[in-house]
């Protein structure tokens, strides 16, 4: 089951960890990897985020972790449900991000092999200085242990922004068994390293493994 272990995900865009306020989610980050996540912005879904982008080998790279919750600014009349927020009683990593070269090709090639990704759509969110981000992605098939596609046009990757930085020293998905997660990396079809490596364990989760300016590595 376990195949050779990469740092990241070659088509890696950023990696999801929600939680149910997202100043604890903020808080609980900080308190394990000493590294505070810097304001995104809000989302039309009744979320907001803050982010932390992620080096390879000392380098900047178009990756980055994105806490995300409900906006603390916002009366919320209903639960938010996105990345399964409303079932959530801790921070978590979810699911993760990738960004193929053509969006609409993966999404209609996959379909053929047998894996739906889910319709495209069209978001976008406004940084704390005004600035308008746009993209595009998958809601996928409510399976976070696959990742979702996106794609941001013209708009720069917020992992190469101004914002604080820890090391990735390894991610992956850790499952008690791989038959059904394998046949789904097939049929997105984008390569066997563009994806986690899926590695055994006793439960199903994603390990995300960081090193601070300190040079501590944290598991997460």
């Amino acid at each position: 089951m376990t195949r050779t272990t990469h740092a990241a995900p070659a088509l890696l865009d950023h990696i999801v960890i929600a939680g149910p306020d997202l100043n604890e989610v903020i808080a609980w980050f900080a308190e394990r990897t000493g590294v505070t996540a810097a304001p995104g912005g809000a989302h039309p879904t009744g979320t907001a985020n803050a982010l932390v982008a992620l080096t390879v080998d000392g380098e900047r790279v178009p990756h980055y972790i994105e806490l995300i919750g409900p906006n603390p600014e916002v009366e919320h009349e209903a639960p938010v449900t996105t990345f399964g927020i409303d079932g959530l009683d801790a921070p978590r990593i979810v699911t993760y991000a990738v960004h193929p070269e053509n969006i609409e090709a993966t999404v209609a090639e996959s379909r053929e092999r047998g894996y739906d990704p889910g319709d495209v759509w069209d978001l976008s969110r406004r940084r704390p200085d005004g600035v308008l981000l746009e993209w595009r992605l998958t809601r996928g098939s409510g399976n976070f242990g696959v990742p979702f596609l996106i794609d941001w046009g013209t708009t720069p990757q917020p992992g190469l922004s101004d914002i604080p930085t820890l090391e990735l020293v390894s991610f992956e998905r850790v499952v008690t068994d791989d038959a059904e997660l394998s046949q789904v990396h097939e049929a997105l079809g984008l390569g066997e390293d563009a994806l986690v490596p899926l590695v055994s364990g006793d439960a199903d989760a994603y390990r995300l493994t960081v090193r601070n300016a300190q040079g501590d590595e944290v598991v997460l």
